[in-house]
């Protein structure tokens, strides 16, 4: 079942300890325009799958992030969200990895929802039909030499 979020507030994410981002919801409109992002199509075609992810991830970033706490400069002066900022936290591997999954992954799961199957209960063979009868002595090994 899809659970329907009406409310369209922000909220805020614990990223990291003493970081914390403000994110609008994640939206259709959110998600297109990201993949539009001027730095997606600036890639270079056959761009390895890590490029592509971080570059979408700094993309929904730029557009979601609304307020931090818990960023500053290199003197700890607190610094205002900014894209550049933005894209700056985003190079730290743990809060990319924590954005990824505690956001972004959040739409990629209700994508993936949309896929009415049921996971099979112990792997690919679990429920497939048998289509040769069992063997009923063991096949002799091969000639060697």
């Amino acid at each position: 079942m899809i659970r329907l979020n009406l409310t369209a507030t922000p909220e805020w994410l614990d990223l990291a300890p003493g970081l914390r981002l403000l994110v609008g919801p994640l939206t259709t409109a959110l998600m297109v325009s990201a993949r539009a992002d001027p730095a997606i199509e600036a890639l270079p075609e056959g761009a390895s799958q890590e490029a592509l992810a971080l570059a979408m991830a700094k993309a929904v970033a730029r557009r979601a992030v609304l307020d931090w706490q818990g960023v500053g400069d290199d003197a700890g002066n607190i610094v205002p969200v900014s894209p550049e900022g933005i894209d700056a936290l985003l190079e730290i591997w743990p809060v990319f990895e924590a954005f990824q999954t505690t956001y972004v992954a959040k739409g990629l799961i209700l994508d993936a929802e949309k896929n009415v199957s049921a996971p099979l209960p112990t792997g690919p063979s679990a429920v497939a039909t048998d289509t040769a009868r069992p063997a009923k002595l063991p096949a002799p090994t091969a000639p060697q030499g």
